[in-house]
């Protein structure tokens, strides 16, 4: 990785990550223990498998922490070294792993891997072992219903609360542009379903009639038949609870069967960037609304460098998992940073409770069960590119294309 004059900013944004709002814990100087010996980070991630694709993004933005952290001087006065296995989208292989990151590699910290079907399972390891866990994606209700006192999810909400601003929006349009019914094909996933039931809820409250609705299995490869079904109820709306790859899929299939929908919403794969953009085309982006969580645009402190940091070591803009790794190595060093010491895990998961952090996803609070006390974003594909669109203080783009216009139309 080669080195910049930008580098020297990073000091100054490294400070304003771990600057909180609200002030009480308090601890002492970094230790200078083991000063010498590099600061283990442990995580286990996808990198093959069914989430294969944004487990590979979320080690890039762990490697831009770590590179970042490490150009200031390291954390606590210790360079940092990640550790990184691969779970294989496996829950038992993710179990195996954060036992072996704990008790044989001897890790110092712990940060998350990728999906709440991975991060249940995990968390729970890191909990027996009272080791603080900042997971980067694993939003499932499920995940803070269990007393846990060392989860911590950094990003700005949990998964049944994604989707609310886009509902709220949809029911709030005037009769002749809201649309009358909607259909609901759904993963089964702790983070999809709660996330589409949530929309649902607000939208059947508003009158918006549910047509046809589905959950279909992980390694659901053939979208054809759900494609069908959705063609018959003509639905105005179409809610898809989808990760990555069933997101392309279900569009390939509409797009061979030549079936659209005046209004198009998925959760997570369209935030992939690039990378969904060239699984559906192009050209059938366009219009489609999704919960994100950050887009390289951002005008959060530090989120520029990070962007060009990225681009630096990658040769590409991030997708959203990459900055919401990156946002969780923030987190982790924040608290670190704030007791000082990582004796005390349980003091660095109550620290991070009792305080706010600024990240490259905007200020980050949490609940007493480790859950954030933000909203998310709504972005759109809007001439090939993703926007902000709602809330309007933060929009990068100043209109909402009405409806998804797949093959170009209307660009």
């Amino acid at each position: 990785m080669r080195r910049n004059p930008r580098r020297i900013r990073w000091t100054t944004v490294a400070l304003a990550a771990a600057v909180t709002l609200v002030a009480s814990a308090c601890g002492g100087g970094p230790s200078a223990q083991d000063g010498d010996s590099p600061l283990l980070v442990g995580t286990s991630l996808p990198l093959t498998g069914q989430f294969s694709q944004p487990g590979t993004e979320a080690k890039r933005g762990y490697e831009v922490w770590q590179a970042t952290v490490n150009e200031r001087g390291g954390l606590l006065g210790r360079q940092v070294k990640l550790v990184v296995k691969d779970d294989s989208s496996n829950q038992n292989t993710v179990v195996a792993d954060y036992n072996a990151l704990i008790s044989r590699d001897k890790v110092d910290l712990l940060l998350g891997s990728f999906s709440s079907l991975l991060n249940l399972p995990a968390s729970a390891v890191a909990e027996r072992n009272k080791m603080l866990f900042v997971e980067p994606a694993g939003g499932s209700p499920e995940m803070f219903d269990r007393g846990f006192k060392y989860l911590i999810y950094s990003q700005q909400g949990t998964a049944d609360r994604q989707g609310v601003a886009f509902a709220e929006w949809i029911a709030g349009l005037p009769e002749g542009r809201r649309p009358e019914t909607a259909a609901y094909p759904v993963l089964d996933d702790p983070f999809a379903k709660p996330n589409v039931q949530g929309i649902r809820k607000i939208l059947e409250k508003a009158g918006i009639e549910t047509v046809y609705s589905t959950t279909y299995a992980p390694d659901t490869k053939n979208f054809d038949t759900i494609v069908t079904r959705i063609k018959a109820a003509e639905p105005d709306l179409v809610v898809q609870g989808a990760v990555f790859e069933d997101g392309v899929g279900l569009v390939r299939s509409m797009r061979k069967a030549n079936v659209t929908t005046p209004w198009f919403y998925q959760t997570t794969a369209p935030s992939m960037g690039h990378q969904y953009a060239e699984g559906i085309g192009a050209e059938n982006t366009e219009g489609i609304l999704y919960a994100i969580s950050h887009v390289p645009t951002a005008k959060t402190p530090g989120n520029e460098e990070f962007v060009a940091e990225y681009q630096d070591m990658f040769g590409q803009e991030p997708t959203e998992d990459a900055a919401d790794a990156f946002a969780a190595g923030q987190v982790l060093e924040a608290a670190a940073q704030g007791v000082g010491s990582m004796e005390d895990q349980l003091a660095l998961a109550n620290w991070l409770r009792k305080n706010t952090v600024e990240t490259i996803l905007g200020e980050l609070s949490w609940n007493a069960d480790g859950s954030p006390k933000g909203e998310f974003l709504v972005g759109q594909w809007q001439n090939g590119k993703t926007e902000v669109v709602l809330p309007k203080e933060v929009a990068t783009s100043t209109r909402i294309v009405e409806g998804w216009r797949p093959g170009g139309a209307g660009r």
